[in-house]
């Protein structure tokens, strides 16, 4: 008679080892390539909401109007553009003004096509205000959009025509304006953006393209 002969236990704990080590490694890697597509996403998920603000930024400050303010039923305020820190809200840093080119197909609806717009840092959200009406009156809320999260920091400064300065423009709208956020894990973005007064500057001028 012929004599089958099995494994023996030694033989069948090496198998298992072997196996042990396959499986640790192929979990091991399988969890390296599950957190970088996590990482991966969470990067594009903050480049994207980035390049969403920036968007609506550009497309608010490009219509930038020569409009003065009236908060809450008081007098206009000085200027075209407001530090919001005294103006749209306290204890906050942004900045304030109104736009132009607000739809409302055949005035339809009961407003109008300017809009009173402000950017600020709350806490570590950036967010946009508006107000349905130009000149809010005493006890209107704005309507709050976030933007952008784990925000630290927000500056702005302003082109003159000649350079950028920190001071808001007296008598009329800056050349440019440029945003700086300083966001968590991505340090300082900075941005800039032109806004209507470019043409009068180029049309006197006194614009210098290469500042």
């Amino acid at each position: 008679m012929n004599k089958s002969r099995g494994f023996t236990l030694l033989e069948v704990l090496i198998a298992v080892a072997l196996f042990a080590i396959l499986a640790l490694s192929a979990t091991g890697l399988l969890s390296t390539v599950l957190d970088s597509q996590q990482v991966s996403q969470e990067n594009n998920k903050k480049i994207n909401e980035l390049q969403r603000a920036f968007l609506v930024m550009e497309r608010d400050f490009l219509q930038m109007a020569r409009r003065k303010v009236r908060l809450e039923g008081e007098t206009p305020l000085d200027g075209f553009i407001h530090d919001n820190e005294s103006t749209y809200s306290a204890n906050t840093h942004g900045i304030a003004f109104v736009r132009k080119g607000w739809r409302n197909p055949a005035l339809m609806l009961p407003r109008s096509d300017v809009q009173a717009v402000a950017y600020q840092l709350d806490g570590d959200v950036f967010n946009r205000l508006h107000y349905v009406f130009a000149d809010p009156v005493v006890g209107t809320e704005p309507k709050v959009r976030p933007l952008i999260n784990d925000v630290l920091a927000v500056d702005f400064e302003y082109h003159n025509g000649k350079k950028w300065v920190k001071d808001l423009p007296a008598d009329d709208l800056p050349l440019a304006v440029a945003i700086e956020i300083e966001i968590e894990h991505y340090g300082l973005v900075r941005r800039q953006f032109l806004v209507p007064g470019i043409q009068n500057a180029k049309a006197s001028g006194d614009f210098d393209d290469n500042s």
